[in-house]
């Protein structure tokens, strides 16, 4: 546990670079979506995976990237990411599709 909380301190001091990132997440293809907002899309991705966190993704196991946006405001994340969670399960699938089209996760695009 302890490098984790290690990794996720690191993780902390990345927002201030004003780099915010609107991010879907799914359990498989078609699967269960989750939509957030962090300031930093690398350590939010592993607290997701590793269910550090209850909730929703812990739940349903919704692990894999399957697309990110990124913004200079954190409002202008925050107001995306609201639109986004009253969109219809498909325009979801239509974003995610659009740059993504086999759901394939993204995760080590952000790593490497």
């Amino acid at each position: 546990m302890t490098r984790w909380i290690t990794f996720l301190d690191w993780g902390r001091q990345m927002v201030d670079y004003g780099r915010y990132v609107v991010y879907l997440l799914a359990s498989r293809k078609y699967g269960a979506i989750y939509v957030g907002v962090t300031g930093n899309l690398l350590a939010r991705v592993v607290i997701h995976r590793e269910e550090l966190l209850p909730g929703f993704t812990s739940k349903y196991r919704v692990h894999s990237l399957v697309y990110f946006e990124q913004y200079d405001a954190p409002g202008d994340a925050i107001l995306r990411e609201k639109r986004i969670k009253k969109w219809r399960r498909e325009w979801k699938i239509a974003l995610i599709e659009k740059t993504n089209p086999d759901w394939n996760d993204l995760f080590d695009s952000i790593v490497y």
